[in-house]
């Protein structure tokens, strides 16, 4: 894995948040919006529909298209699993919730970068985690 991968920075921001499965998943989701708005040409480039490989005409592969972020995700699933086996969350499935949070956390970063609606404040960030991923009030 490559240093500047956003997996990279989701993997880095979850050690270093220690144990706690909440603070981890607060250190991921952040990270992932940090990412969005630190590297926004390569964030486009990733979900903005300005890059869309054909097969054959580079080196990747079916395989690689469909399994594009796919430890990324399985770490936010896993790090929700996390939390409900602490009792921090009333998550009981955790890999759909992580999809959805992804989702949600993704339309987020993008309406941050196209618009500058009054309504967007920094709080959506928790109040999106706190509510996607079934935590317990703390």
């Amino acid at each position: 894995m490559r240093g500047n991968t956003p997996e990279s920075h989701l993997r880095a921001a979850a050690n270093a948040a220690g144990d706690d499965a909440r603070d981890r998943l607060y250190a991921l989701c952040r990270t992932y919006l940090g990412y969005a708005e630190e590297h926004p040409g390569r964030y486009r480039a990733m979900f903005g529909g300005q890059w869309m490989p054909t097969l054959g005409e580079n080196s990747l592969t079916a395989e690689d298209l469909t399994t594009l972020g796919a430890d990324a995700m399985q770490l936010l699933a896993d790090t929700l699993a996390d939390c409900a086996a602490a009792g921090q969350s009333a998550t009981t499935d955790p890999q759909t919730d992580a999809v959805t949070l992804w989702v949600c956390l993704h339309g987020l970063a993008h309406q941050r970068a196209v618009s500058r609606m009054p309504w967007i404040e920094p709080s959506a960030a928790d109040a999106i985690i706190d509510r996607v991923a079934r935590l317990d009030s703390a």
